[in-house]
């Protein structure tokens, strides 16, 4: 007997760059198209040690902040409609924890990132995991920073 339901995963990193938004438009509206879940994940740095109690509260200062930027994205994916979503904050380096979900979530299927909108270079995860690409057990997607939510619905 097959699984009816379709779970691939789109992940999509949330942060505090203009970016992300496109990222997270084609990831919606990809899913909505084809099925699937989005992923929305959050990666915060982890705090250096200053003294007794202060890592803690800037921990979740941290934490807190990822979480009112994945709940204001939850709310643009439900104002989209028919698109599941999950989140997921991880605290480290960005690269080596989006790395460690792709490896132990066997349905994300596609990581979804966006081109930086300055010219100063395409951002440190499209580097990154651009110049890895074949490292990956799954296909990256580049959405271009500078394409409208128009745009990037269109080719959905």
């Amino acid at each position: 007997m097959y699984d009816t339901e379709y779970k691939r995963k789109f992940l999509v990193v949330i942060d505090e760059t203009e970016e992300c938004e496109r990222a997270l438009t084609f990831a919606a509206y990809r899913t909505k198209r084809t099925g699937g879940t989005v992923v929305l994940m959050s990666v915060v740095a982890k705090p250096e040690f200053i003294g007794l109690g202060v890592e803690d509260v800037l921990r979740a200062e941290a934490v807190e902040e990822a979480e009112r930027n994945l709940d204001t994205r939850l709310a643009r994916i439900r104002a989209i409609g028919g698109v599941r979503a999950e989140t997921v904050i991880r605290e480290g380096e960005a690269t080596a924890e989006i790395e460690r979900i792709i490896g132990k979530d066997p349905d994300i299927a596609i990581l979804v990132l966006a081109a930086s909108t300055s010219g100063e270079g395409p951002g440190p995860l499209v580097t990154h995991f651009a110049a890895r690409s074949n490292a990956l057990p799954i296909p990256l997607t580049i959405v271009p920073g500078r394409m409208s939510d128009e745009e990037v619905i269109a080719i959905c």
